[in-house]
């Protein structure tokens, strides 16, 4: 696919001495959605804020579409839809005029039947006369998103756009970004409901400290940072795993009634095959099993709160390393 966002060797330190960004390295292809997830003070705003020019980077640079942010500025900017955190709006502007105000700002000749869908789709069209300041916090959040969207942006970034919004709205929007997709539309998210990363997003991006810490296909994360278990209800408890069996790093529970195995997505079939087999040899039964598997949120969890000097399974290829190139086809 091809890529419209391409970012190389970006650094951000703040005249405080804060370095909040080091050396982030990722291109983003065209029309896919891409989810960048990471705890608080990460790096994120930051990152996002420098390609939308909101923010000047110390180090490197930012292109989209081919056109670099600082020497291309205007062609780059127009391409770009932004969905801040805040509620930032003309409290005494009406929604209709302040969407056509957004517009108009990046050169766009008026469109009264595109602006007009755009209401409609965020559930505006029948509050487009009222002024901003007597909207509930949940319109003024979708005020936003139409604003971000008046000037038919390439690429659009969500930053936190569900923080603190009904669930209709989180519904309404996931079918609009569902629909720009479509469209073509590049679509970059920033979120803590990891659920929705999970639902909707191409690829996955983990950021901490300012450093991307991986970039992965999001099936392919979870297959190769999932964890499973197989959870056997024994027919007799067992005081000890037999020795047998110690390699299988076995766990029991329940007072000696319950044995756990724990492996990777990627081998569970021949390995468990193999445990049934060995556990029949060595004499244990059981009367029921169950499977479990670590969701997108355990994996991220465990990645951020990884200790840096404790050592660690393989990463994945994509798994960034300073001065190389974050590139996962598609």
């Amino acid at each position: 696919m091809q890529t419209i966002l391409s970012i190389e060797n970006l650094s951000k330190v703040y005249a405080s001495g804060l370095r909040a960004l080091t050396n982030i390295n990722l291109d983003i292809a065209r029309g896919e959605i891409f989810a960048l997830l990471g705890p608080n003070g990460a790096g994120k705003t930051t990152l996002i804020s420098i390609v939308c020019g909101i923010v000047n980077a110390s180090e490197g640079s930012v292109r989209v579409a081919g056109h670099d942010i600082v020497a291309d500025y205007r062609a780059a900017r127009s391409l770009i839809g932004l969905v801040p955190q805040e509620l930032t709006t003309d409290a005494f502007e009406t929604v209709w005029a302040t969407v056509s105000f957004s517009r108009g700002l990046f050169g766009k000749a008026p469109n009264p039947a595109y602006v007009e869908r755009v209401l409609r789709d965020l559930s505006l069209w029948e509050k487009r006369n009222n002024k901003i300041m007597t909207l509930s916090g949940g319109m003024k959040r979708r005020v936003l998103i139409a604003k971000a969207l008046a000037h038919e942006p390439q690429v659009l970034f969500l930053d936190e756009p569900t923080a603190g919004v009904d669930v209709e709205l989180r519904r309404d929007m996931w079918e609009l970004v569902r629909g720009l997709k479509a469209n073509g539309v590049t679509i970059i998210l920033t979120t803590h409901y990891i659920d929705e990363a999970e639902e909707m997003a191409d690829r996955i991006g983990v950021i901490n400290a300012g450093k991307i810490m991986l970039v992965e296909h999001k099936d392919v994360l979870m297959r190769k940072l999932g964890r499973k278990q197989l959870t056997l209800q024994l027919d007799a408890p067992l005081g000890a795993i037999p020795d047998g069996l110690a390699a299988w790093g076995l766990e029991l529970a329940d007072g000696g009634a319950e044995l756990t195995y724990t492996y990777d997505s990627e081998s569970e079939r021949n390995d468990i095959i193999a445990l049934l087999k060995n556990l029949n040899e060595a004499g244990i039964g059981f009367t029921d099993l169950k499977t479990s598997q670590s969701s997108l949120e355990d994996i991220f969890v465990s990645l951020v709160h990884q200790d840096p000097a404790a050592p660690s399974r393989p990463a994945p290829a994509s798994v960034a390393e300073d001065g190389k190139r974050q590139v996962t086809s598609r």
